[in-house]
């Protein structure tokens, strides 16, 4: 099974299903996707005024940017190993 990150789409309507008292799992049924998912990103992306969509996508993106730089500095420095 091929995972997708979740859409910012996809987290307004976290946000939307979360503030209609929908249960986690409600909105994993609603959106196809694992509870698991929706456990994590609530989790891993809620502040301390609860989970906001923006926000989430925000975090998003700067977590996926670093992660991209770091594995670009991890394969130079893996080349630069070699040639020595």
């Amino acid at each position: 099974m091929k995972y997708y990150q979740l859409t910012e789409n996809e987290r307004y309507q976290i946000y939307a299903l979360k503030k209609a008292g929908l249960s986690q799992k409600a909105i994993a049924e609603q959106l196809s996707r694992n509870a698991a998912t929706i456990s994590q990103e609530i989790k891993r992306n809620g502040g301390q005024r609860g989970y906001r969509p923006k926000q989430a996508q925000e975090f998003c993106e700067s977590r996926r940017s670093r992660a991209y730089i770091d594995r670009r500095r991890r394969h130079k420095n893996a080349c630069t190993g070699w040639q020595r």
